[in-house]
């Protein structure tokens, strides 16, 4: 895995400072999903589209063949011969990841109904147990709804990756682990939170698929 980080730094060499807490993200991620638990990923704005991108990185091939096991592919078959063929063929396999901003409906009545601050938080309640993680990104660490959701995860007995920039903001008290790109303005603290990401999924993949 150090190979995955070598590798980012040696493109990325301001993340060098960031090495160990993204090997240690890493570790966390991974052991919640070998104990079954899942990746809560919440962000704003271009953290939000971040947040997504993680989510297709993680659920679907990244780079690595994710071929179904041959007894999910004899149970598809069973069920229905010519269809469960098409899906033993076409299907990945994933690890689970929800983007908290993708339901409108529910983050749209809360936020009228009680705060919207606190729709992040509401989601972490429902979604999350004890194995899970809740990945929270915001450049600033300031984000309101991020601490919150933060303080949420905390309080469920979850661990809580941060994803931030600069001196990590108040989110910082609310994480197991906080990688901070080294950046001046929001948009080159984004430009760093690609290849970290990138190179966390790369690492889980390798980790569950390889």
């Amino acid at each position: 895995m150090n190979k995955h980080i070598e590798e980012l730094i040696k493109r990325y060499p301001v993340l060098a400072c960031s090495a160990e807490s993204i090997y240690k993200a890493y570790e966390i991620m991974a052991q919640s999903f070998a104990c079954g638990g899942k990746l809560l990923i919440a962000g704003n704005g271009g953290s939000a589209a971040d947040a997504d991108h993680i989510v297709g990185e993680l659920m679907k091939q990244f780079q690595q063949n994710r071929a179904l096991d041959k007894e999910l592919t004899d149970h598809l078959t069973k069920i229905n011969n010519a269809r469960g063929a098409i899906l033993a063929k076409s299907l990945q396999k994933g690890l689970p990841a929800i983007a908290l901003h993708n339901h409108p409906s529910l983050n749209t009545a809360f936020a009228n109904d009680v705060d919207s601050r606190l729709c992040y938080a509401q989601q972490v309640l429902g979604y999350g147990v004890k194995q899970d993680v809740l990945w929270a990104i915001s450049t600033s660490g300031k984000s309101e709804n991020i601490i919150y959701a933060a303080i949420t995860a905390k309080a469920l007995g979850m661990q809580v990756v941060g994803l931030t920039g600069k001196d990590g903001g108040e989110l910082k008290q609310y994480v197991d682990v906080s990688i901070l790109a080294d950046g001046v303005s929001t948009h080159e603290i984004q430009e760093l939170h690609v290849p970290v990401y990138h190179c966390l999924c790369r690492m889980l993949e390798h980790r569950f698929f390889a």
